[in-house]
C-alpha cells in the first residue's frame, strides 16, 4: 500500500510541475520570437552647394583622364540634344534653366545651362568630365550622376555641344 500511495505522490508532484501551480497568469502561446527590425538608414544630409563659377574665373583645370579625346572633334548638337532630353532635362530642364521635373527635390539646384555668364568660362573638357565622371569629380553636387557608363566619349561630347547651344549670351569658341 505503501508503494501505491507514493506513486500517486509521485505522480501529483509530477502534475503539480509540469503544469505549474495555477497561480501564473494564463498567457496565450508565443509566437516565434521575430527578427529585431533594422532600422532605417539614416538620410545623407544634403552637399553643400558649391560656389558657381564666377564669369571672369578661369575654367577649373581637369585632370589628363578628363580631357576631351582629340579624335572626337567638336561634337554635334544634333546628336546630343536627344540624349540630353533622356538623361539630363529631368534635373536641368529642357532648355537647360535648373528647372526640370527633379529640381524642387534637389539641394544643391542642378546647374543652370542657360546662362552663358556661367557656363561659357567652362572648358569643353572640364564639362566632358563633369557629365562622364559625375559632379563630385570636379568638386560640383555628387547629386549629378556620372553617365560615362551609359554614354560613350563621342556621344558626351556631342551632349557637351548640346549644352553650349542652350547658354545666353551665346558661346563662342576660343580661338587659338
Amino acid at each position: 500500500m505503501s508503494f501505491v500511495r507514493n506513486a500517486a505522490l509521485a505522480i501529483a508532484c509530477a502534475a503539480l510541475f509540469a503544469c505549474g501551480s495555477g497561480s501564473e497568469k494564463k498567457q496565450a502561446p508565443s509566437a516565434p520570437p521575430e527578427a529585431p527590425a533594422r532600422p532605417a538608414p539614416a538620410a545623407p544630409a544634403p552637399p553643400a552647394a558649391a560656389p558657381a563659377p564666377t564669369p571672369n574665373a578661369a575654367a577649373p583645370a581637369t585632370s589628363s583622364a578628363a580631357s576631351v579625346p582629340a579624335s572626337l572633334g567638336s561634337g554635334d548638337p544634333a546628336k546630343g540634344a536627344p540624349q540630353y532630353a533622356a538623361l539630363c532635362a529631368s534635373c536641368h530642364g529642357p532648355k537647360g534653366c535648373g528647372d526640370g521635373p527633379l529640381a524642387a527635390t534637389l539641394n544643391p539646384k542642378p546647374a543652370k545651362h542657360c546662362d552663358g555668364n556661367v557656363m561659357n568660362p567652362l572648358t569643353d573638357a572640364f564639362l566632358f568630365k563633369t557629365i562622364k565622371e559625375g559632379g563630385a569629380s570636379v568638386g560640383k553636387s555628387p547629386m549629378m550622376a556620372p553617365w560615362g557608363g551609359t554614354l560613350s566619349d563621342a556621344q558626351i561630347v556631342d551632349v557637351v555641344a548640346y549644352v553650349r547651344t542652350l547658354a545666353d549670351p551665346p558661346y563662342k569658341k576660343p580661338t587659338g
